[in-house]
């Protein structure tokens, strides 16, 4: 398995409709980068978010997910609290080919300002948004721009596909298309 270059990015985001919409290219001016680059493409972060909140006392449970955890915010800036997070989304869909193995990291412009970005590896044969989880590691509050770069991500290739994708699995985030709370 090795890391692919952008060539053969933009020959897989053309035949397999990788990833949409595909900007050829990185867009740096004035803006968090976004689009593709040498070895991965960076992804935008969309302008719809769930703000995590505290205000019930609840206990993060992944099993019990209480949805009322959170505040659901849409706009061009999120302001996320001192020391918490928000889940946000990809502008771009991603459809993952099944020789394909994609692993998500946070752009570093945000990183050296205590702003993580995680998100679990989208595995061959998955598809849809990627819901992105967005921490705010320090004590002040913290802007995330919507519309712009947040998080890049890096494409394997294997020799052979795999014998059973996440597709086939039925995974429960497949064809995700908004801020996608945890299922069990």
């Amino acid at each position: 398995m090795s890391i692919k270059p952008d060539n053969w990015i933009r020959r897989m985001a053309a035949e397999h409709d990788m990833i949409d919409p595909f900007v050829d290219g990185q867009v740096r001016d004035g803006v968090i980068s976004y689009g593709l680059s040498s070895y991965g493409y960076d992804v935008r972060i969309a302008d719809e978010y769930k703000i995590f909140t505290n205000l019930n006392s609840t206990i993060v449970d992944p099993k019990h997910f209480d949805s009322k955890s959170f505040v659901d915010f849409q706009g061009d800036i999120c302001i996320v609290p001192p020391n918490s997070f928000a889940l946000g989304r990809t502008v771009e869909y991603l459809r993952i080919p099944r020789k394909i193995m994609t692993i998500c990291v946070g752009k570093s412009t945000y990183a050296r300002c205590g702003i993580i970005t995680n998100v679990t590896p989208l595995e061959p044969g998955w598809e849809g948004y990627v819901t992105l989880e967005i921490s705010n590691t320090t004590p002040l509050p913290a802007r995330i721009y919507s519309g712009e770069g947040i998080a890049q991500l890096l494409f394997f290739e294997s020799d052979e596909e795999c014998s059973q994708s996440y597709s086939d699995k039925k995974g429960k985030y497949q064809r995700q298309v908004g801020v996608t709370l945890p299922r069990v």
